[in-house]
């Protein structure tokens, strides 16, 4: 007699794993809210009502939601291609860098026009950053955590000089105030709005992004041997598959979406470029936000889209939750690495489960035959 559903978890547990992890990681929160004086359901309630609260509350999280979807399809694609990609926070700032220097240097042209090119220099820039890691691993075997780490450091460096010099705002230098930012761009190459929100056209520009991405991945030559790749380089190999080749194009085309989420920020929210000395103070770690909502939607680009609209509304609601509850920004990071921590973990745990079934699976295959076998020897 074959066991009920119910009691072969590794069955069903899996796709439940990201939502039992935000769950675990919320009610760790809640214990250190306590710890810290503040009702937690106070706390989550105001989290809810930032998000959620109101048609701009929704549109923040929308906005918020845009550069994690997009670099978070490029995760899917890196990681389906069996390469880690963990720097999506340079090849988003050299992205947006790329958009920014075509509007500030070919403002003349129409506005649809300068746009469209905005987002393919974007695309472009963010590729060439993700091809130097992709070449360095498919032919000289060096590890793409490292070097994607590095270039993160070289593009924040690049991103300051520049702003601190060549593309700094002449009205800045003139009014001797030396803010490292660009002039403002030209307001024909505004993202459209849905007035009088925030929320702008790249977010639908990054969920068709998604599902492009998913196309690719699962309905195409190239995307079949990208997940062979990441499946099993040497069955690749032995199959005629580039491995190297199809490596290094899950970077490159993992960095071009982050890349494009650069540009689409800069046009759609900033409309200028500017730092603080760091990342953060442009990308608000999105390129690494981008990895949890990825990781979060199972490594799926469709999964992802969801996934990554949950973490915008967390991200945009821990603002309100730490006006209403006073409590320090340290306590806001320390949850969002809760999440990141549990989800990273349920991802181990899903994979886990996903190879124990497929064991049992080939075994309940397997018992058959070798019961035949014994039968006709018999």
């Amino acid at each position: 007699m074959q066991q009920s559903w119910w009691r072969k978890p590794k069955y069903w547990l899996g796709p439940l794993m990201p939502v039992l992890a935000v769950i675990a990681a919320l009610i760790a929160g809640a214990v250190m809210l306590v710890l810290l004086g503040v009702n937690p359901f106070v706390a989550y309630a105001a989290l809810v009502d930032g998000a959620f609260g109101s048609p701009n509350s929704i549109a923040d999280t929308f906005v918020k939601a845009t550069p994690l979807l997009l670099v978070g399809a490029g995760i899917c694609i890196a990681f389906r291609g069996g390469v880690i990609n963990v720097g999506g926070e340079g090849q988003l700032i050299v992205g947006a860098l790329a958009a920014s220097v075509a509007a500030l240097y070919l403002g003349d042209l129409p506005g649809w026009l300068l746009i469209t090119i905005c987002l393919i220099l974007g695309f472009l820039g963010g590729a060439a950053w993700g091809a130097i890691p992709g070449a360095l691993k498919a032919y000289l075997n060096v590890n793409e955590i490292l070097t994607t780490i590095m270039l993160n450091a070289i593009a924040i460096q690049g991103m300051n000089f520049l702003l601190s010099g060549p593309l700094m705002d002449p009205m800045q230098v003139t009014a001797g105030s030396f803010i490292p930012q660009t002039a403002r761009f030209p307001i024909s190459i505004d993202l459209p709005r849905l007035v009088p929100t925030r929320l702008h056209a790249g977010v639908l520009l990054a969920v068709v992004a998604a599902i492009l991405v998913w196309l690719l991945l699962w309905r195409t030559t190239i995307g079949f041997r990208i997940r062979a790749v990441g499946l099993s380089p040497k069955a690749a190999r032995r199959a005629g598959i580039r491995v190297e080749r199809y490596a290094m194009l899950a970077l490159i085309l993992s960095g071009a979406l982050a890349g494009l989420a650069g540009a689409v920020q800069v046009l759609g929210v900033n409309h200028r470029m500017f730092t603080d000395g760091s990342a953060a103070g442009f990308t608000g770690n999105a390129g690494f936000n981008g990895i949890v909502a990825a990781l979060f939607g199972q490594l799926h680009p469709i999964g992802t889209i969801p996934a990554s609209f949950f973490f915008g509304a967390l991200l945009v609601g821990a603002n309100k939750m730490q006006r209403v509850t006073q409590v320090p920004t340290s306590m806001i990071i320390a949850l969002n690495g809760l999440l990141v921590i549990f989800v990273v973990s349920s991802e181990i745990w899903r994979r886990r489960l996903a190879r124990q079934r497929e064991m049992e699976e080939v075994a309940q295959v397997l018992q058959p035959a070798s019961a035949s076998e014994e039968a006709s020897e018999g």
